[in-house]
């Protein structure tokens, strides 16, 4: 059974970084498209990132220039790189496998002074 599993979440100052990590548990050989939505409390999850199985990323225009998202294909690991943060209301950070409409549990993130 593939689950995956977010890390790397926390409380961060405005204009801080953090680095969020989605974990592929679970027997995988091959290598799919992965996402990154995240969700306030009374708000719509929405989209942040994605990287194709050929390493291709797509950029939500609110975080373009500030985010990146990677993987890393032998520890199956996708990470996204979170600079400038803005204040916001704390919300959960979740990883996606498209392939097999899974979601992570997610990873909460706060920016806050």
């Amino acid at each position: 059974q593939v689950q995956l599993v977010e890390s790397g979440g926390g409380l961060v100052q405005p204009g801080g970084s953090l680095r969020l990590s989605c974990a592929t548990a679970g027997s995988s050989s091959s290598i799919y498209a992965m996402g990154w939505y995240r969700q306030a409390p009374g708000k719509q999850r929405e989209f942040i990132a994605t990287i194709t199985s050929g390493g291709a990323t797509n950029y939500a225009n609110s975080v373009k220039g500030r985010f990146t998202i990677s993987r890393d294909n032998a520890k199956n690991t996708v990470y996204l790189q979170m600079n400038s943060l803005k204040p916001q209301h704390p919300s959960v950070y979740y990883c996606r496998l498209y392939v097999l409409a899974l979601w992570g549990k997610g990873t909460l993130v706060t920016v806050s002074s």
